[in-house]
């Protein structure tokens, strides 16, 4: 007699795909949207960011330069601790997706500005105070009067940016009852003025011995003019090349950190000698100061685009 072998039959079930329901997909499209920015913020976040550079650039340049001056002075650290909030609350607004002024990033920006302004007059103070008073060789040897000037530029813009973001996702932004496009390319375009006086003052100095030592006193004022045309001119003109430009002057700021690094190695010893070719030769953090400014100029033209669709 055989045995029979019986086995169970196993039943395979299609796949069932279930898709989500119709809320939870709602809801993810709702919070998708929430994330991204709009146009006003995400201008508002790279004049932020601009800001923070330029803060990033005086604090390093302040610290060398004070550190060389020994800090005799108490205020020389003010500098110091106003760029480094300049720079907290610059990446706060980087992560700030809401619309509305931030009572705290504004008071930081405010408090650069006028730190700025006040270390402006001690340097001038530094230069005139010197046997000879205001010469060729108290300004190239003293106190560097420009540096300053770019904390106030970092509070500046990020000032804007506030001012910018405390606008509603609906109709034109405005600054002050102006168009703010407008009144940031005005403000970027007189910065970058004020930045290449300062760059041509120690550029000269060195003789402009390198044919790069003049892209900082060629570039930077095009680009100014090309942001005051756009102050002036039609916010829906195609602006395609004040674009490239801002962002090439802004490349030529990061460029400078390497070509001034080569300016150190020309000292005797080179890197060895880095403590002394550090303070003595070209100052690393300076040109990016170019680059935050571009920044900002690349968001000015953002905010013109914007109310030419209005």
């Amino acid at each position: 007699m055989t045995d029979v072998l019986t086995h169970p039959t196993i039943t395979v079930l299609p796949e069932v795909r279930t898709e989500a329901p119709l809320v939870e997909r709602l809801v993810s499209a709702v919070s998708m949207v929430a994330d991204s920015p709009t146009p006003v913020v995400a201008a508002s976040r790279r004049l932020n960011r601009a800001a923070g550079i330029i803060a990033t650039s005086v604090l390093i340049d302040s610290a060398m330069e004070h550190y060389r001056g020994n800090f005799h002075n108490t205020a020389m650290w003010t500098p110091l601790v106003t760029s480094s909030l300049s720079i907290a609350v610059s990446v706060h607004g980087l992560s700030d997706a809401k619309h509305g002024a931030q009572p705290l990033r504004d008071l930081v920006y405010i408090g650069a500005g006028l730190v700025g302004a006040i270390g402006t007059g001690f340097h001038i103070y530094n230069v005139i105070k010197k046997p000879g008073g205001f010469t060729w060789q108290n300004v190239f040897y003293s106190a560097p009067l420009g540096a300053p000037a770019a904390m106030s530029l970092a509070g500046l813009m990020g000032f804007l940016a506030e001012r910018v973001r405390d606008n509603s996702p609906a109709g034109e932004p405005s600054v002050f009852g102006l168009p703010a496009g407008r009144v940031v390319a005005a403000a970027t375009a007189l910065s970058l003025l004020g930045t290449t006086a300062e760059a041509g003052l120690l550029h000269f100095r060195g003789a402009f011995h390198n044919p790069a030592m003049l892209l900082p006193v060629t570039m930077p004022p095009v680009a100014a003019g090309l942001l005051a045309t756009a102050t002036f001119g039609a916010a829906a003109i195609d602006r395609r090349g004040t674009r490239g430009w801002l962002a090439a002057t802004a490349a030529m700021g990061v460029a400078g950190v390497a070509l001034h690094a080569y300016g150190v190695s020309r000292g005797m010893g080179g890197w060895r000698n880095w403590r002394q070719n550090l303070f003595a030769g070209p100052p690393l953090p300076a040109p990016p100061s170019f680059t935050g400014l571009s920044l900002a100029g690349i968001a000015a033209l953002a905010l013109l685009k914007e109310r030419s669709r209005d």
